[in-house]
């Protein structure tokens, strides 16, 4: 849509709005998607969001305006995020303790290899042509089929008890300051990306191969980098993570004309990036009850949502003012924040890290993206992320135990 939007003569603000436009639309969409379930029912909600989405992509092709773009936009976000709920509701539903973990691992690992399959499409066709919005509602429409042939019964859902922001404030200040900024960024390399290459004068399997290299990187380095915050302080691999992926985007800055250094530098950003999300959910529950982490999972989807919306605007601003650098240079700004921040936090509070190599690994099982994962997905994140804490308090106390109470 970066594409064919600059093809269609939109301006660089205008493409970053349709962008933000999106996540107005999911952030909507986890909200309500759950009271639509329970009124009608898991399969219904599936169809009906299904067909919307397979409406609204061939649409755009037809109304060439941004301000209709924005609107399309708006369902699409609203739509995924109601799809995505139910997928995962679903098989939160019908796994057991023993394989959720692995059950939402494979259903996100399926959307980050779509995501890159995505970018190979895209290099097939011609983005003027209809062609390339053809073929994502074909595949929509589809996967509709499957749902609604299923014979196994659907499964009931329950809204989760709200926990106010204030409150997940004073719980977690970096976890929510972090998750607000980091929605920005995530935002800008899921959104703008495609613009800032076309800014840029990427060909068009230059740009598959240089967005493909975010959702690789992230794919590459989110399991060294679970397995180390199992071992240290999350807030120091948080800030170590923020300082190497900003200065990845000084090099993009300086750099970026050279496209095998682009691509470096994409594969570095992302997979520094991305795994930044599991690890402030984690850190988060560090601090957290049992009890409290279904529902504080809530307020850190919707913190992250609303970053996520104003960060392709503010890029799309820096664009306009000083050419495709500004991409990097809001991602620059926005990680050395996330790391400042982090370094004050450690001076406030003292470490929670407890060593035990399960906390993370019950968060990351799930790969958890912003724009992909919903509300349930990070609920069901804190639920194995409790599970492998109470495991490892357990097996604390037995090994603290005298041999004759073993």
């Amino acid at each position: 849509m970066g594409v064919r939007g600059a093809l269609e003569g939109f301006s660089t603000f205008e493409l970053s709005l349709i962008g933000s436009a999106y996540f107005i639309g999911f952030l909507g969409g986890s909200q309500l998607a759950p009271k639509f379930i329970a009124k009608v029912g898991h399969v219904r909600v599936f169809a009906a969001l299904g067909s919307l989405i397979s409406a609204v992509i061939i649409s755009y092709p037809i109304i060439s305006d941004p301000y209709v773009w924005m609107a399309l936009r708006v369902i699409i976000g609203f739509s995924l995020s109601g799809v995505y709920v139910t997928a995962e509701s679903w098989l939160n539903d019908s796994a057991t303790n023993e394989t959720r973990g692995q059950s939402l691992s494979a259903y996100m690992l399926m959307q980050m290899f779509g995501l890159v399959a995505a970018q190979g499409i895209l290099a097939t066709g011609d983005p003027s042509d209809w062609y390339l919005f053809v073929i994502p509602s074909i595949l929509v429409s589809l996967s509709v089929a499957p749902v609604l042939l299923n014979a196994q019964p659907a499964p009931a859902i329950e809204a989760a008890r709200p926990m106010s922001l204030r409150q997940l404030y004073r719980t977690s200040p970096f976890g929510v300051v972090g998750m607000l900024l980091l929605g920005g960024v995530f935002a800008g390399q899921f959104a703008m990306a495609s613009v800032y290459a076309t800014e840029a004068g990427l060909t068009l399997p230059q740009l598959s191969l240089f967005i493909s290299s975010f959702f690789i990187g992230a794919i590459i380095f989110q399991y060294p980098i679970g397995w180390m915050s199992d071992r240290v302080d999350r807030r120091i691999l948080i800030i170590v993570a923020s300082v190497v992926a900003a200065l990845a985007g000084v090099v993009g800055m300086m750099m970026g004309e050279t496209f095998s250094i682009l691509l470096g530098v994409a594969l570095i950003s992302g997979g520094c990036a991305q795994p930044l999300y599991a690890l402030l959910i984690a850190y988060t529950n560090d601090y957290l009850a049992h009890e409290d982490m279904a529902a504080a999972s809530g307020g850190l989807v919707f913190v992250n949502g609303i970053g996520a919306i104003a960060g392709p605007p503010a890029i799309g601003i820096l664009m306009a003012q000083m050419g495709p650098a500004g991409f990097w240079l809001f991602m620059v700004i926005i990680l050395f924040i996330v790391a400042a921040y982090g370094i004050y936090r450690i001076t406030q509070r003292p470490s929670a890290y407890v060593e035990q190599d399960d906390d993370y690994e019950a968060v990351s099982y799930t790969n958890l993206m912003p724009g992909t994962a919903s509300v349930v997905a990070v609920e069901a994140a804190q639920e194995l992320y409790a599970e492998a804490t109470e495991a490892a308090e357990h097996e604390a106390d037995l090994r603290e135990a005298p041999e004759a109470e073993r």
